[in-house]
Formats: C-alpha cells, structure tokens, sequence
C-alpha cells in the first residue's frame, strides 16, 4: 500500500483530470447543446392576388409571408428576394442554406379547389447541401412543419370562403381541400457519394493538419542534427521549408488519390481538390515549423490543443454556435479557413468558388515561411559565429 502515500502518484492523478477537463472542454464545451439560430434562408413570393366570386381579392401568398416572417420559433433570418433565379444565384454564392419559392398561381390554385377543375399549388423548397448537411437538414424539417401548419390554417380560410357561397361541397372538391398545398423539395450543391454525409471536407482537414505535424516534426528533428554537425542555421531553415513544402504536396496527393481510390469518395474536381489542400498543408506546415523553430517541442501542446479545439467545428455551421466559441475560436482558427475553403473547391465548382478562406491561407503561408526563414539568423547570431579563443599575456 506504499503507492498510495507517493505523491507522485496523486501529481499523476490530478494531471489526469486536468488533461480531461482541458480536452473535454475542447471536444464538447463548444458544441453540446449547440442550437441553430439566425440561419439566412430567402423567400420568394410569386403569388398574384386572385379574385373572389363575392368580390374583393384575396392574396394567400401574403399571408404565408407575414406567417413566417413573424414566427420566433423559427431560427431563420429571412431575405425577401424577387425571384427564384436570384434566390438560386445565392445559393450558388453561398449565401443563404436555403430556399422557399411561394408560386405565381398560389390564391389562384387555392381557390380552384373548390372548382370542378382544381389547381394544387406547388410550394419548392430548396436546400443547400453543399454549404452545410445538419444545416440545410434543419432548413428542410422546419420549413416541411411549417408549411404543414400554414396548410392547415389556409384550409380553413377556404373553407369559409365556400361556406360564403354554399353549404354543401361535392366529394372531389373535399378530395382536393385535403392538401390544398403540395410541396416539392430539391437539394442543390450535394455532396458526392461516400464523401461523409458532407462532412469530407472536415475530415480531410484534419488529415492534412496531422501530416503537416509530422513533416515538421521529421524536419525539425533533421535540422537540429544538421546544425550540430556544422550546417548554417539559416541554410537549414531555407532547406526545411523547401523540402517540407514538397513533402506536403506529395502528402496532399496521396490524401487525395487514397480517399478516390480506397475509399470510393466522389470529388467532381479531384487535382484541383488536391491544389487547395495542397495550399492548405503549406499553411499547416509553415505554422507548426515556425513554432517548433522558435520555441522547441514546447510549442506541441500548443499545436495540438488548436487542433482538438478546431475540430469539432470543422462541420458545424457557425450559426450552431455560441457567440463565444465564434468570437474566440471559430473566427481564426485555420483548420477552419481550410475546411470552408475545401467545401467550396469539392460543392461548390472548383477553384473559381474559392473565396476568401484562400486569402487566408495565403497570408498564413506567407506570413509564417518569413517567420520561419528568420528563425534560421536569430539562432546563427550565437550558434553559429566561430569560436574564439582566449590566451593570457
């Protein structure tokens, strides 16, 4: 029972609840209990006001607008757009996670039902995969319900404006009041077959952000041996970003050409794919070297509790987020830039989609290959200076 009075014994135990909370809270913290909230989604009313037999008009499609508009419980920001070609085009841009088109003949159709020729109106909603899966999920299942409830509630206003003409109603206008409102949902910007349910481009990035670790590692390693044995610090640190940057690209193709090829991952723009990821990794690996280069292995635990951090909002949509995890997490993280920017390279039409998260990298790479380079004169000012020699009269 001697093990129980040694305090390492209890140093150990105490660090090993740390290390729990600490990655507990970087696992979980940031996304139990996460609920969608101010999603963009855009609406567009086509409907046309339809005339009643009493006389007046009426416009349903008003009224479904000012239902939605003013729901609270929806976890929507609604964009009022003209029409369904500009609602499409920002889908395209990545501007909204969804779409609900309400059609030209919607009072017109409505009030046909009770008509011997009845029109059912045909309400499109549109998801946006591509920009996010569990948000565009969230897109449909909630516009689904409430387009239930909007066709219950148009149900009984006609039924009042037939029960203004008469009291009685044939069985197929009662067939046809039914479901007054059919609806038909589309999905633009899928993602491939076995690409994750979406979720590929989070998983490749954290494939390339371990690579890149261990490319820096290797090399890091290699060049401290290089100096020791008489090497120029500044020569050693050109030659790791060289080699490292080339090991990265083979590192990227290979990621690439695996997830194609023992896998089955369907990627519409496969080299392309690869050049991005490619860029991503050079980021990746200009960051950790940098660090490694100015600070030593102290800088691992830095690098890998960015990574447990980052990960689990790799394939969150930002607006399932608190504005916390936002502000101070999601807002810079890298891992991030690559994941948004690999899900416009995969859904969204190649490299042409890219937008900003590409910048980014850009300036990470380039910022931190200076970083790295000058990491090679601050050592050489005391390592590599030649010896001296001290003699006494």
């Amino acid at each position: 029972m001697k093990i129980l009075t040694q305090k390492m014994m209890w140093i150990g135990l105490v660090l090993v609840l740390i290390v729990l909370t600490v990655f507990g809270v970087a696992m979980m913290g940031s996304v139990l209990g996460s609920k969608p909230k101010e999603l963009p989604v855009a609406l567009v009313i086509l409907d046309r006001p339809a005339d009643l037999s009493t006389g007046g008009t009426i416009s349903f499609g008003e009224m479904i607008r000012e239902k939605l508009v003013s729901d609270p419980a929806m976890p929507f920001v609604w964009h009022i757009v003209d029409s369904e070609e500009t609602a499409r085009e920002g889908l395209d841009k990545r501007e909204y996670y969804g779409v609900i088109v309400i059609p030209a003949d919607l009072s017109s159709g409505l009030l046909s039902l009770a008509t011997p020729s009845p029109i059912h109106p045909n309400v499109k909603i549109i998801a946006n995969e591509g920009m996010n899966s569990q948000a565009s999920l969230v897109v449909r299942q909630t516009m689904r319900q409430a387009m239930q409830m909007i066709s219950e509630e148009l149900l009984q206003l006609l039924l009042e404006q037939i029960g203004q003409q008469t009291e009685q109603i044939p069985v197929d206008s009662a067939t046809a009041l039914m479901t007054p409102v059919t609806v038909q949902e589309d999905v633009v910007h899928p993602p491939g077959v076995n690409n994750a349910s979406g979720n590929a481009p989070g998983l490749l990035t954290q494939i390339m952000w371990i690579g890149s670790l261990v490319t820096g590692i290797v090399l890091f390693l290699a060049s401290q041996k290089a100096v020791a044995a008489g090497s120029r610090r500044w020569t050693v640190s050109a030659l790791q970003a060289i080699v490292g940057l080339a090991t990265v690209g083979i590192a990227s193709g290979f990621t690439v050409w695996m997830a194609l090829s023992w896998y089955g991952m369907e990627l519409a723009n496969a080299r392309e794919t690869w050049f991005f990821l490619w860029l991503a990794g050079s980021a990746f690996f200009l960051l950790q070297s940098s660090l490694l280069n100015w600070i030593g292995f102290p800088a691992m635990p830095l690098l890998v509790l960015l990574m447990f951090f980052s990960m689990p909002l790799l394939n969150m949509a930002p607006e399932f987020l608190s504005q916390t995890t936002r502000d101070w997490i999601y807002s810079w993280t890298p891992l991030r830039f690559t994941a948004e920017g690999l899900r416009e390279v995969m859904y969204f039409g190649g490299l042409d989609a890219v937008g900003s998260n590409a910048f980014v990298l850009w300036g990470v790479a380039v910022g931190f290959l200076v970083l790295l380079l000058a990491s090679g004169f601050k050592a050489g000012r005391t390592t590599d200076a030649p010896p001296t020699s001290v003699t006494g009269d």
